[in-house]
């Protein structure tokens, strides 16, 4: 149903997309259709401009023309004028008035020429103009134009990819209402299959409820009359049967009890660290060992800080032996878990040498308040982390009382009630969580004291290398407890729910003796297994058995397209002899109808013949006349009759034309058909394919997901892991180096003492 509700949603926000792009799709289209209009006024005004171009041409064409015949009549015109002032010279007289008159004459046509020429000039700027503005005109056109074509086809395209788009959506939202419909379908079917199941297993509940209640009866009534002892009832006679082993709690256990020897330890060289790196920033600061004395008391701290190994070592040592005696054959409950007691003892003997050197550190702190050097700021620092130890001393005195009081079941199981044992592990993890708030305020406050030392003006490059590495053991030490602390509360259920662990139905918890008993029991039971384990069959290879599956869906898919083809070739073959019959039954009315028309003709030719017959007898003086229409009247009928048999032929041929061509195209269809039902039969298969595919596919997805998944996890372990060594290396190469330069000095203090005791020896011998 949710996803029903999923798909209906996105259904929902399909249609709403659909809208919105449609409505946008409405403008578009406007836009087009305007664009579009625009597009075709500018071709009409562009035809108008090419029109009135095309005009003016032609105008220019014509003037050219016309001042071509002027230009000849100029010349023919001064030809003349030539002719007339050559014979002017042979008749001065009649030059004289001949001039007169050619000079008026050319005065008139100089006068037109100039006015010709002028309008010719006018015309040409007005056509200079019109061209330019016509060229000005076309190639602002032809630019709108190209920038309307280009916004036309963008606006295709922007219609075309949205009407794409449409129908991608409207197909994808009506394949997402079958397989909504198919599979309300079959939700609708698998609910009354429920229904109907539900119903079966109500009465088969009430019958078993029937027949239980009367066995129970009879198992009651058998018990009291039959057994006369009954070890169950009593719990310190059901605490003496042997319970049942459960090796999966046993695995995680072992599991769970390697992650917290795994914690343990790096906590162990964080403490190893932190004290080591105090011991040495005691001899640096306030006061210099190389330059100077250090005090009686720090002097006494150091000593015992020095001693940390003895007393930090044992806690992994303890946790090892408890992890080692966690196996897979054991009984691990706290009654058994005798191991614990020596974690126990090595914690209260780490808890006291931590109450051993609290008084010093606290002191040490406070000198260190008096000294000089010390400033208001680091002063607070210090109170603080004075504050700090005293509570980190109440949380391991916590953590000891609560790890001694899961110790006590085994060793005196009535020191400690068995409804207790959840709110013992519960405040163990109250506590763990404590020591990891106090390790952080630790930090901080360490982190404030080693930046306010720096700006000591006595502070030394070995100083500020110390106080490094004491915030680097801090920090190690912070996330160990964070990681044991977050570990002890995921786990807390299994801890508290482990406890219940023993005899059916008993009270107590199992012990030693009988854990021992039930594991003998165990190997003999599993000894007696393996004897009647017997060797399985070979099987099919699993990537066979798949291809045979394969091969298996896709012949039972074609056996039922086969099935389906000859299914239907029946139906075609049934359907075909009915429309045999059918056209049986019209060849046998057309048959009828011919007989009958023949008939008819023949009638009719027999009433003709006797009526020429008698037109004979009466009118005998005619009979010449009308011998020609008699004989064509005869010849006509006879040729009729003649062609009977033509005609039946020919409908005979045309009847058996169409019979093969019905014939062929029928086996046409069939073939078509056939091929049609095979294609059906392979797609199909090809989609279940296609399916079985894309499944594969997921789960690979998924599996490759996870493998992706694993190796990022592993790859940040193995970072965080190279980083925690890294550093401890970094600590352990400067605490070495420390070491070095306390035992080269040692060694020279040696030589100095040896040298003057042997100065001694040498004076003492000459006196």
């Amino acid at each position: 149903m949710a996803a029903a509700a999923e798909l209906q949603g996105k259904y929902q926000k399909l249609a709403q997309e659909y809208s919105k792009l449609r409505a946008q799709n409405q403008v578009l289209k406007k836009g087009v259709v305007d664009e579009q209009a625009n597009s075709a006024s500018l071709k009409e005004q562009l035809k108008m401009k090419d029109q009135s171009l095309r005009k003016l041409q032609q105008e220019m064409d014509s003037l050219t023309f016309r001042n071509q015949q002027l230009a000849k009549r100029v010349e023919l015109l001064q030809d003349e004028l030539a002719l007339s002032e050559a014979r002017g010279k042979k008749n001065k007289k009649s030059a004289e008035s001949s001039s007169q008159l050619s000079q008026e004459q050319k005065s008139v046509f100089n006068e037109d020429l100039q006015k010709k020429i002028e309008e010719n000039e006018r015309l040409h700027i007005l056509f200079f103009e019109a061209d330019e503005q016509h060229k000005r005109l076309e190639a602002e056109l032809r630019t709108r134009l190209e920038v309307l074509e280009t916004d036309a086809a963008q606006h295709q395209t922007v219609v075309d990819s949205l009407t794409r788009k449409y129908t991608d959506t409207i197909e994808k939202l009506q394949n997402d209402k079958t397989k909504l419909e198919i599979k309300s379908q079959t939700l609708e079917r698998e609910a009354k299959d429920c229904r109907l199941r539900t119903e079966e297993c109500q009465q088969q509940l009430k019958n078993l409820q029937a027949a239980l209640g009367s066995r129970l009866e009879e198992s009651l009534c058998i018990i009291n009359e039959k057994v006369p002892f009954n070890d169950t009832r009593s719990s310190r006679y059901n605490a003496l049967n042997v319970p049942l082993h459960n090796r999966r709690y046993q695995l995680k256990l072992r599991d769970l009890a390697g992650q917290a020897l795994a914690f343990v330890q790096e906590l162990v060289t964080a403490l190893l660290n932190f004290h080591t790196y105090t011991e040495q920033k005691i001899q640096i600061f306030p006061i210099d060992s190389a330059t100077d004395t250090v005090s009686p008391l720090n002097q006494k701290f150091s000593q015992y800080l020095h001693e940390n190994a003895s007393y930090v070592r044992p806690l992994e040592e303890g946790m090892h032996h408890l992890f080692e005696s966690i196996t897979e054959d054991t009984v691990t409950v706290l009654e058994t878990a005798v191991k614990l007691k020596g974690f126990s003892e090595h914690l209260a003997s780490y808890l006291g040498f931590l109450r051993k050197i609290l008084p010093y550190q606290l002191k040490s702190l406070e000198e260190e308040c008096e000294s000089s050097l010390c400033t208001a700021a680091l002063r607070a620092r210090n109170m603080e982390l004075h504050s700090d130890m005293k509570r980190l001393i109440a949380v391991f005195e916590k953590l000891h009382t609560y790890v001694s009081l899961l110790v006590l079941p085994s060793t005196k199981p009535e020191g400690l009630l068995r409804t207790n044992y959840n709110l013992v592990f519960t405040n163990i993890a109250a506590s763990l969580h404590g020591f990891h708030d106090i390790l952080k305020d630790i930090s901080k406050h360490y982190s404030q004291k080693a930046t306010l030392e720096q700006d000591v003006p006595t502070a030394t490059q070995k100083l500020i290398t110390t106080n490094d590495c004491i915030l680097s053991s801090v920090a190690a030490l912070t996330n160990g407890a964070g990681k044991i602390a977050s570990f002890f509360s995921n786990n807390l259920d299994h801890f508290t729910a482990s406890l219940s662990y023993g005899p059916k139905g008993g009270t107590e918890f199992i012990s030693p003796l009988s854990a021992e008993c039930m594991l003998q029991y165990k190997k003999k039971a599993v000894a007696y297994m393996k004897s009647l384990k017997k060797p399985c069959a070979s099987s099919v290879p699993y990537e066979e058995a798949l291809a045979n599956r394969r091969v298996l869906l896709s012949s039972t898919e074609s056996r039922e397209g086969l099935a389906q083809q000859v299914q239907q070739s029946l139906e075609k073959i049934a359907r075909l002899e009915q429309e045999k019959e059918h056209w049986m039954l019209e060849a046998q009315l057309a048959k009828i109808k011919l007989e009958k028309e023949n008939q008819k003709l023949k009638n009719s030719l027999s009433g003709h013949l006797t009526e020429t017959l008698q037109e004979h007898s009466v009118l005998p003086n005619v009979a010449e006349q009308k011998k020609e229409t008699t004989e064509k009247s005869l010849k006509e009928p006879i040729r009729s009759t003649s062609l009977t048999p033509d005609v039946e032929s020919r409908e005979d041929l045309i009847k058996n034309h169409y019979m093969t061509r019905i014939a062929e195209l029928t086996s046409h269809l069939q073939l078509a058909d056939s091929k049609s039902v095979h294609f059906h039969a392979e797609c199909r298969a090809l989609a279940k394919r296609l399916s079985l595919a894309e499944k594969s596919k997921e789960s690979l997805t998924e599996e490759l997901k996870l493998a992706s998944q694993n190796i990022s996890r592993l790859q940040d372990e193995l970072m965080t892991t190279k980083r925690s060594y890294e550093d401890q290396l970094s600590m352990m190469s400067d605490h070495l180096c420390s070491m070095n330069e306390t035992l080269t000095k040692q060694r020279e203090e040696i030589d100095t003492l040896k040298m003057t005791s042997k100065g001694n020896s040498k004076k003492n011998k000459s006196r």
